[in-house]
């Protein structure tokens, strides 16, 4: 089984400590550094946004990959470009005029992501998937951390997988909610490319070996 890259998610880090959490990030085996901006309109939850992510983009050795869970983020695009990200994410939900969305993000510089809520038809994906960098499949409701990973979540990552590979499009897949080491060998195993873990890791007794052990998941024994 191919080995994923690990994007912790800042939003589960201590926010007094945030130079520290950096620090342990870029000397451990994570790959991504995983940025959550959240608007309170969009989702129920407000996050951090450009200053911060501005700060540990001059920090951070990791990829930084920002997933913005608010509207309109089309405004924002090129003040997030300037701020440090590498890969932007929008929301499937939140962009009417999604393509257009993608090419302004890949106009400044950045990998597009589109990511799909847990109630949105992996159908809608048809028409978009060869223009996008990353697929991010929302493993729990966007808004907050530490919920649990919903099961269902694996039919629709297989899914994303086939559309990708009979289409040729060479978008990563992303999973983001309540990974953990239990349950991301299936995650893998049904497609995803890349890990979103928050609480898993910062809330361990040793996040850098609980990243570890999120690299080296195997597939579950099939009984």
């Amino acid at each position: 089984m191919k080995t994923p890259v690990i994007a912790p998610s800042l939003l589960a880090a201590n926010f007094l400590d945030l130079g520290k959490e950096v620090d342990m990030i870029n000397r451990s085996e994570a790959d991504w550094l995983h940025l959550d901006v959240m608007d309170g309109r969009f989702v129920p939850n407000i996050s951090f946004g450009l200053p911060v992510i501005a700060q540990v983009s001059k920090v951070c050795t990791k990829v930084c990959d920002v997933h913005l869970m608010i509207e309109e983020p089309g405004q924002y695009a090129e003040a997030f470009a300037k701020a440090g990200a590498q890969y932007l994410t929008v929301h499937l939900e939140a962009c009417p005029h999604l393509h257009r969305n993608l090419q302004q993000i890949k106009s400044l510089g950045m990998k597009a992501g589109v990511a799909i809520n847990p109630h949105t038809s992996v159908r809608l994906l048809e028409d978009i998937i060869i223009d996008a960098d990353l697929i991010l499949v929302m493993s729990v409701n966007p808004g907050f951390g530490g919920q649990h990973f919903i099961p269902h979540s694996l039919d629709k990552i297989r899914q994303v997988r086939e559309m990708i590979d009979s289409t040729g499009s060479a978008a990563l897949i992303e999973v983001d909610g309540g990974i953990t080491a239990d349950n991301a060998g299936a995650v893998v195993a049904a497609g995803a490319d890349v890990l979103v873990a928050g609480s898993s890791v910062f809330g361990a007794k040793d996040p850098m070996a609980a990243i570890r052990a999120l690299r080296n998941v195997t597939a579950p024994t099939v009984k």
